[in-house]
């Protein structure tokens, strides 16, 4: 049993701060601010000037991606293609991988004002294969070695441009689907392992992962799922398979379904394939929107009446309407009280798509590590979309008044996982008339990503009855000015109660314990 005293951040109802919290065998006993006779004798733990909150939730990343992308090299803070180069170069004398994968590109936030090319990659890895993935998951670009492994296979698909290596849309999805389908089961679980430790130490306590990505067989998802099952250390998993075909959620006996890749509407602004009403303001062209109504619409009614959870990719309003039109089609088709159906990222919502999500209780989870991200610049949106609408971008406040759950995830790789950014971007938003308090901002990272996917009876307030996972942070953000935000630090995650502990352990064991495991997935 232990005792915690200062801050204690509850996150319950009516976001109350208490003095005291209890926690005796992993569950929360005492919350209040005068502590009872019974407890007078734990073992305490002064926080001082620290606060203690609930565990964080990322409602939203491509772990199996992450996984093989952080053990790769990250380039997002290269400031030149010639910075990237050396990294790159100094990247390929340290490994011995066959393929090597680096992440993050963006010609947005290089001097150049341009993706690396395919002659750049050559000139440092002229011998191996190499990918460089740009920073939003929807393009690369390939070196000459892997160009001509895959060029039968790339050369009919859209998005194949083999002079400067740039490989997006169809293309880009087959170069993905190599690269994940060389990866062994062994080194996959390793991944995994570490990127669920990293993710810990920013204080996440659970993942939502959106799998279904090239592996062979769909075996992300498979390993993903049994991994999910064999944690000891009560780190939380939630699988949702990216696929129209409900049986990839049906037999794997799985409660959702939905992402991105075949779950996609349409892409992303950095690509200019992000499904637009209106054409963008630069070029004329209006995106891509990758399913004709029928076929989204067919997925939602079936996947509603088998009782699955949904969830669908919608970065442009066009298909943000879309998403909306079909998730309410499909209600309509067969209601469901409580379906938590949502609509992922919702950049660039309209009125009618906003109408239909708040009637029918559709749940957003979105990204506010989109808000003023380095890699997609604020002045290049203005560019594509005008002013107008890209001031209406992640209009957080428009969805917490109309009484949506909103929750927050990484979209990682895309961002990195880090829910400290996410409450700081949402505070201090870029258009102030669309920012949340402090309090709405830690909901939104806490208690709305448990309920996003039926976890809120267990987890994400600090309440008398639920598990003891919480966080110690360094400072109260709710006594900080609110720009010094950025420089809140997680001292400590707890689960159950316990500090957290590593999930490395032997591979085969792991799997072998999530076969018989009854673990939530």
């Amino acid at each position: 049993m232990k005792c915690y005293h200062g801050d204690v951040l509850s996150v319950n109802a009516a976001n109350d701060t208490f003095h005291w919290l209890v926690e005796d065998e992993g569950k929360i006993v005492f919350v209040g601010n005068d502590l009872p006779e019974r407890f007078q004798n734990a073992q305490r733990v002064e926080l001082g000037e620290k606060a203690l909150c609930p565990s964080f939730v990322d409602t939203h990343q491509h772990l199996a991606s992450f996984s093989t992308f952080h053990a790769g090299l990250n380039v997002m803070d290269a400031a030149s293609n010639r910075e990237i180069s050396d990294l790159i170069r100094d990247f390929v004398r340290r490994s011995s991988a066959k393929t090597l994968i680096a992440f993050g590109a963006s010609p947005y936030s290089v001097a150049e004002g341009r993706l690396i090319s395919r002659a750049e990659l050559d000139a440092v890895c002229p011998d191996r294969e190499m990918m460089v993935v740009k920073y939003d998951g929807h393009a690369c670009i390939v070196n000459t070695p892997l160009l001509r492994k895959l060029e039968a296979k790339l050369s009919p698909l859209r998005g194949y441009h083999p002079d400067t290596g740039e490989m997006n849309q169809e293309a880009f999805f087959k170069v993905s689907d190599y690269i994940t389908g060389s990866l062994s089961m062994i080194d996959l679980v390793k991944n995994l392992q570490n990127a669920v430790d990293f993710e810990a130490s920013r204080g996440i306590g659970m993942v939502h992962t959106v799998s279904g990505v090239g592996f062979v067989a769909n075996l992300d998802i498979t390993m993903e799922q049994l991994f999910a099952r064999s944690l000891k250390n009560g780190f939380q998993i939630r699988v949702f398979p990216q696929s129209l075909d409900v049986r990839a959620a049906v037999r794997r006996k799985l409660p959702r379904i939905g992402g991105c890749f075949a779950c996609a509407l349409d892409g992303c602004f950095g690509s200019h394939d992000a499904a637009m009403n209106e054409p963008y303001a630069d070029d004329g062209t209006d995106g891509v929107l990758y399913y004709a109504d029928e076929k989204v619409f067919e997925f939602c009614k079936k996947a509603n009446r088998a009782g699955l959870q949904i969830e669908m990719h919608a970065i442009g309003d066009r298909a943000f309407d879309q998403a909306a039109r079909a998730i309410r089609a499909a209600l309509d088709d067969f209601p469901r009280a409580d379906h938590r159906h949502g609509i992922i990222h919702a950049c660039l919502p309209t009125e009618t798509g906003l109408r239909i999500c708040r009637d029918y209780g559709i749940q957003l989870p979105v990204q506010s590590a989109f808000i003023n991200w380095k890699q997609e610049p604020d002045e290049y949106l203005e560019q594509i979309l005008g002013k107008d609408r890209a001031s209406a971008l992640n209009p957080l406040r428009t969805f917490w008044d109309l009484g949506l759950c909103v929750s927050a995830g990484s979209d990682a790789p895309c961002t990195a996982p880090n829910p400290i950014d996410w409450i700081d971007k949402a505070v201090n938003h870029a258009n102030p008339a669309q920012a949340l308090s402090v309090q709405e901002a830690l909901r939104m990272c806490t208690i709305n990503g448990c309920r996003a996917t039926f976890d809120e009876t267990e987890r994400g307030s600090l309440e008398v009855g639920k598990l003891a996972d919480m966080v110690v942070l360094s400072e109260n953000p709710c006594k900080m000015d609110p720009r010094r935000l950025r420089e809140l630090r997680v001292e400590q995650l707890l689960l159950g109660g316990q500090p957290y502990r590593s999930c490395r352990a032997g591979v085969a064991g792991s799997m072998l314990r999530g076969l018989f495991s009854r673990a939530k997935a």
